[in-house]
């Protein structure tokens, strides 16, 4: 039999749990799970796709990931110290009072890179990004668009041990959507972890070697993208109907 590579994230009876809070308009507060009971692993080199409608759980599972999140139940396992796990979403800017420059010292420096190998790393993000002189302003102003142009560039340049991808795959203008497709592919034929989480499935199919099909926040599919692909549109004309 083949060696199976022991995990790299270990997911075990996972669950996070939002409560509101209470207001003059509702005395209660119910809970709502947005994972429950989720057990998921992953290896290095794997490419994995986590398809799903909205407000599945996929956004929460991202964060819980990139450790963002804690949780409420269950454990979270990385399979070494110091692994480089980095997020790339539409939802997680920066700090907005710093340049987008300093911003991209400082995310590359809380990923474990020095602050040296970041300086050295400043001239090739400037240029990926497109921002021009918007590289040296503050983020807060910045569209979300520019905002991910400089999270994209920066993530190419701190090169991660995981990288997890929610829902950013063509944002951006024709030419920075054409890079950032042609840097991703790139990463998809490395050697690295790459978590892809979409609700396209012709994506997922395309670039992803093992899928999850996250409904209410717990895995309903699991395995070949293309067999979990159709589990999942057909439950989708169940759900729908």
């Amino acid at each position: 039999m083949p060696d199976v590579k022991p995990p790299i994230i270990s997911l075990k009876n996972a669950g996070v749990c939002y409560r509101p809070k209470r207001t003059i308009f509702s005395k209660t507060r119910k809970e709502i799970w947005a994972l429950r009971n989720l057990t998921l692993d992953m290896r290095e080199g794997e490419k994995l796709g986590i398809m799903g409608r909205n407000g599945c759980g996929k956004s929460t599972l991202a964060r819980v990931l990139a450790g963002i999140f804690g949780l409420d139940e269950g454990t979270l396992a990385f399979g070494r110290k110091g692994l480089h796990v980095e997020l790339l979403s539409l939802g997680v800017g920066f700090e907005g009072n710093l340049t987008g420059a300093e911003n991209a010292v400082l995310n590359g420096m809380l990923m474990g890179k020095s602050r040296k190998h970041m300086l050295s790393r400043l001239k090739a993000i400037h240029e990926f990004s497109g921002l021009g002189e918007f590289f040296d302003y503050p983020v807060f102003t910045y569209s979300s668009g520019m905002n991910m142009r400089l999270g994209f560039s920066v993530a190419m340049e701190t090169d991660p041990d995981v990288l997890l991808i929610d829902e950013v795959l063509g944002v951006g203008d024709e030419v920075f959507s054409k890079k950032s497709e042609e840097a991703l592919r790139r990463k998809f034929l490395s050697d690295r972890t790459v978590v892809l989480i979409s609700h396209d499935t012709e994506t997922i199919k395309r670039l992803c070697t093992r899928a999850v099909w996250l409904e209410r926040g717990r895995i309903l599919a699991e395995g070949d993208p293309v067999s979990v692909a159709a589990e999942y549109h057909q439950g989708m004309h169940q759900y729908s109907s």
